[in-house]
């Protein structure tokens, strides 16, 4: 199928805004891959960048944590796991706070123009995140702090907070065929 390509720019003309919010969400995979791309072009452009993951723990050997070290990006991998591996789910219900409180002191703060907020949708939905309080600090952030949040099932507060949504379909995964994560695929 063929499409003609536009000749005229879209109306309203785009405009330029000091920084946006950014929501990956939905089954398909993806999500934390495509903020991972944008902050790849957020450090080509001399931002600084800092990643904070809510489900990955320090214990998990990612490649693009590593990657992203070299590049100066700061991260840091807070999680407790998947929780049906979890022995205490206060702990880690107390794990995401902590990460949350550390999120909002680096969304506050100023000092980064971009900050990603991997798999945060999961502690929101638990409750062990009050969705009010990511809604509040997203709008009270500095007008220069780009945010991109990921995670499935975002709630309807999140998005409507958001500049951009995009959801993740998916369509075919290989876990459903019994093929687990591959290195340099998945992490």
């Amino acid at each position: 199928m063929t499409h003609t390509p536009p000749t005229s720019a879209p109306e309203p003309r785009p405009r330029r805004a000091a920084s946006v919010v950014i929501v990956n969400t939905g089954d398909g995979k993806g999500k934390s891959t495509a903020a991972f791309g944008t902050a790849m072009r957020a450090v080509a452009r001399g931002w600084r960048v800092g990643v904070i993951q809510f489900i990955k723990s320090g214990k998990w050997k990612v490649g693009e944590e590593e990657v992203a070290g070299r590049l100066g990006v700061d991260w840091w991998a807070l999680g407790d796991g998947f929780t049906w591996d979890s022995e205490d789910l206060g702990e880690s219900q107390a794990i995401a706070q902590e990460a949350w409180r550390l999120a909002k002191e680096k969304l506050a703060g100023g000092e980064y123009e971009m900050v990603i907020l991997d798999e945060i949708t999961y502690p929101m939905n638990w409750g062990w995140i009050a969705t009010e309080d990511v809604v509040d600090a997203l709008r009270h952030r500095p007008e220069k702090v780009n945010v991109i949040l990921t995670g499935r099932d975002a709630p309807a507060e999140l998005i409507e907070v958001a500049d951009t949504v995009t959801e993740m379909r998916m369509v075919k995964h290989a876990y459903e065929a019994g093929i687990t994560a591959s290195r340099g695929i998945d992490y």
